[in-house]
């Protein structure tokens, strides 16, 4: 058994800042997640149908797509130049000005997707920046042995806040949307002051040559290193077709009618499981057969979530969900150490990068393809033909990365 968390972040001062102010930051996101999500959906249904609402829903997945695919790979060739604090300082304080626009949306007596969409994409570009850049810093905190367990607690922190979150923006858009976004504002501030307390260098060993060419290499390494490419593929295509989570306020709206906590509810589901492994893996990391157990965790997602869309009770779909994020976060586990152990220092923000733009293309291009799916075939089936699809790309992806498939620990090369 790993000692205890506190006797980690004593160890390593500068990720326990990093940690702290990641807390307030995971909370904030959340918050504006679910808040822009219920927005979104409520406005289009005073003209639209159900459909067509939750289509809308999706859009705002493609308004933070679009700008993510054109930044990321550029922002992970930054984070290889200068400083890493830097990027997600500024990253992080763009993103915070989005939401502070959102609250004047909310504010508005005639309120128009129009603006939304707009900001969505200011999100995208900020995303763009602050995920390579993060995720190459934390290597730069910790000791090589300790990168499972600083991977395993970051992404309990992202748990609890997906868990706590939505709960929380549940209850202040039930008071109003402007109030939800308000506390959001708050909890960007109170992150932003604690990480620059961070005090580690930052700065990676800077590298000779333009930053084309190191985007080909990064690119390059991406391709040839069959481990690193099967994970972070597999993640796109997996929660690509399974991206159940765009559809939750049509679900707790017009499916399963239990409201704006309803709602709340089922945003939470994923953190439940996600919460607990996660809690689970920074005492016990994953030490061997990672690859299998990424896959099944992969196959444990496609199943959940063909029951979420079968559901028709609220506590089922919350176990549903439950299930879901428990197998995503032993994909996410493994797949985040695999990468950060395996590839250099000075290519990890690019690397990280292209792994951020696979990931982003999972999350939000799904949220798009799930609402258009949903446009023709309704929320219910949109679902459950994702869940399949994800099982589908796990046996396929199982078959053609057998180097995947056969990696086995996580504390060496």
């Amino acid at each position: 058994m790993a000692d205890s968390p506190l006797a980690f972040f004593r160890r390593h001062p500068n990720y326990a800042r990093y940690f702290t102010g990641m807390i307030p930051i995971q909370f904030a996101a959340q918050i504006q997640a679910i808040t822009v999500a219920w927005q979104v959906y409520h406005i289009a249904r005073e003209t639209r149908s159900i459909e067509e609402s939750a289509f809308m829903v999706g859009m705002v997945g493609l308004c933070q797509f679009l700008p993510l695919f054109v930044l990321t790979l550029y922002a992970g060739t930054l984070a290889d130049r200068i400083s890493r604090k830097t990027i997600v300082l500024w990253s992080l304080v763009v993103e915070g000005l989005g939401v502070a626009a959102l609250m004047l949306t909310a504010l508005d007596p005639d309120p128009s997707l129009t603006p939304i969409f707009v900001i969505a994409a200011v999100f995208g570009a900020s995303r763009a920046f602050v995920s390579p850049a993060a995720s190459a810093m934390v290597p730069m905190l910790v000791s090589r042995t300790d990168m499972p367990r600083a991977i395993s607690l970051s992404t309990t922190v992202w748990m609890i806040a997906i868990l706590g979150g939505p709960f929380v923006g549940g209850l202040l858009i039930a008071h109003s949307i402007a109030t939800a976004y308000g506390v959001a504002v708050l909890c960007f501030i109170a992150g932003i002051a604690a990480m620059t307390t961070i005090r580690a260098h930052t700065t990676p060993e800077r590298q000779e040559g333009n930053p084309l060419t190191q985007l080909r290499e990064g690119l390059a390494y991406v391709w040839e290193n069959k481990v690193v490419f099967g994970a972070i593929s597999l993640d796109l295509f997996a929660v690509l077709l399974g991206g159940a989570t765009a559809l939750l306020p049509a679900f707790a709206t017009d499916i399963l009618q239990v409201g704006p906590l309803g709602n709340a509810l089922l945003r939470m589901g994923p953190a439940v499981g996600g919460l607990a492994v996660s809690t689970w893996l920074a005492f016990f990391p994953i030490k061997n057969k990672a690859g299998v157990k990424m896959f099944l965790g992969v196959a444990a997602f496609g199943l959940a979530t063909i029951v979420f869309g079968l559901s028709t009770n609220l506590w089922l779909s919350v176990a549903a969900l439950a299930v879901l994020g428990a197998g995503d976060m032993i994909s996410v586990n493994v797949r985040q150490t695999l990468i950060q152990i395996v590839t250099p220092d000075h290519m990890r923000g690019r690397v990280s990068a292209v792994s951020g733009l696979f990931i982003s293309g999972s999350n939000e291009l799904g949220e798009f393809e799930t609402g258009v799916v949903s446009r023709f075939i309704g929320p219910v089936m949109a679902a459950v033909t994702g869940g399949i699809g994800t099982l589908m790309v796990t046996g396929i992806w199982a078959a053609a990365f057998p180097a995947l498939r056969k990696a086995d620990r996580l504390d060496h090369e």
